[in-house]
């Protein structure tokens, strides 16, 4: 080869690598970074590696500014914030029963009992902000763009023995609360897709990319909640009743918002119950 082509010949390579970057570079961009649809995109992605707190981080930020995301972004922010706030409800729960049952090393029971406690409380608190922003979807149908949840709704054995008050492993301690958050966010999407506790109608319902429920269903679904979360605070647990007159107040008035049903009615007979209840206190 002659010398001037040998030297030229390397040349050839990074010439042939800048040709396929600008290749590369002329593809579609994702999303602006910071913008609503950014947060979208990564709230799907979060969601699909299985971290709801992710998911509900990038959903907030939607939600901090009016925006087209925001209807498909409140009914998944809702979903993910009352089951999580479910889960961790009942590991406490079971944890307490465990510390009961298990006299000679109660302790081992308590720190969990609080840490879980503790998540419930600012998860509930969380749902309720979003619940009192329901107004803000028009129309009669809402948005359930978010697919079917991970997980079962069976109960998770592994806390039939923290309730009987047996020590579990770290990895399987573990293991049972992430099942417990599974199982809290697979009941709350069939609850607020109108179809409490039925997985197979929630499943058929949620499988369309543009699955729409009716408002009064997700209004009930909300207003229930927000009732059974009211229990969090009641005296045997975080002796809040401020916060049981909120959570109660919150879902009548969400009540009064839908044509009344049978199903609404007994809602708000409850409530009624709760609020003189917890006005006494």
């Amino acid at each position: 080869m002659p010398l001037a082509l040998h030297r030229l010949a390397p040349l050839c390579v990074p010439a042939v690598a800048l040709v396929i970057l600008s290749s590369c570079s002329s593809e579609p961009a994702g999303p602006a970074k910071g913008t609503p649809a950014f947060y979208w995109q990564a709230a799907g992605e979060s969601y699909k590696l299985g971290d709801p707190m992710k998911t509900v981080e990038n959903l907030d930020r939607i939600m901090a500014t009016d925006n087209e995301y925001v209807a498909k972004a409140l009914p998944w922010a809702l979903v993910l914030t009352s089951g999580m706030a479910s889960g961790y409800a009942e590991l406490a729960d079971d944890y307490e029963a465990g510390a009961r049952a298990n006299q000679s090393d109660p302790t081992a029971f308590r720190r969990p009992v609080s840490d879980y406690r503790g998540y419930a409380n600012r998860l509930s608190l969380s749902f309720a902000e979003h619940a009192a922003k329901l107004d803000k979807l028009q129309g009669d149908s809402v948005p359930m763009a978010f697919g079917y949840p991970v997980g079962t709704a069976a109960p998770v054995a592994a806390l039939t023995k923290v309730a009987g008050g047996i020590v579990l492993s770290a990895p399987e301690a573990d293991a049972a609360q992430k099942r417990a958050i599974e199982r809290g966010v697979l009941l709350a999407a069939c609850r607020l897709s109108g179809a409490p506790e039925d997985t197979a109608k929630t499943e058929s319902i949620l499988k369309d990319p543009d699955a729409k429920v009716s408002r009064s269903a997700v209004v009930v679904g909300v207003a229930q909640t927000l009732y059974d979360e009211s229990a969090l605070y009641g005296p045997d647990k975080l002796d809040d009743p401020e916060k049981v007159t909120l959570f109660c107040d919150r879902a009548q008035a969400l009540l009064k918002s839908v044509p009344e049903s049978k199903e609404s009615k007994e809602l708000s007979a409850k409530l009624e119950k709760v609020l003189k209840k917890a006005k006494k206190s």
